[in-house]
């Protein structure tokens, strides 16, 4: 397994667990993007990241995202194959009755994450990508 594949892998397995607190692995200057759902959209840096986790974390109870697939793209770039779980806080939704097949690109240099690119569809993602599932 690659050292990008093993960056991958632990931020996913904390991930899994609900730990969503290191950001160890990601690049000061990262560039966070949110490129389908409600609230698409650019960040900037660490702090604009984790700001916008709170906004999706803190509406929801037992949060987890779990891998189910892991592509290496090129040296740069590795692709996970992803689902959600958790419950809405206000509405009492597990997100396991609605859509919750999703993507996660992360774009890696020097051992970071200089970029991470969230997809909630994850048909969108790999259309995007020119993949297949």
């Amino acid at each position: 397994m690659s050292e990008n594949l093993d960056l991958v892998g632990s931020i996913c397995a904390a991930w899994a667990s609900g730990d969503f607190s290191s950001v160890e692995w990601a690049d000061p200057e990262i560039e966070y993007v949110v490129a389908d759902g409600v609230q698409p959209g650019r960040w900037k840096g660490v702090t604009g990241m984790v700001e916008r986790w709170r906004e999706g974390l803190d509406a929801f109870e037992d949060n987890r995202v779990e891998a189910d697939d892991y592509r290496e793209l090129d040296d740069e770039r590795v692709l996970v194959l992803l689902h959600r779980s958790g419950r809405g806080k206000i509405s009492g939704l597990e997100l396991g009755q609605v859509e919750n097949q999703g993507a996660g690109l992360f774009h890696i240099r020097h051992g970071r994450v200089i970029r991470y690119v969230v997809y909630f569809a994850r048909d969108r993602a790999l259309a995007d990508l020119g993949l297949k599932e």
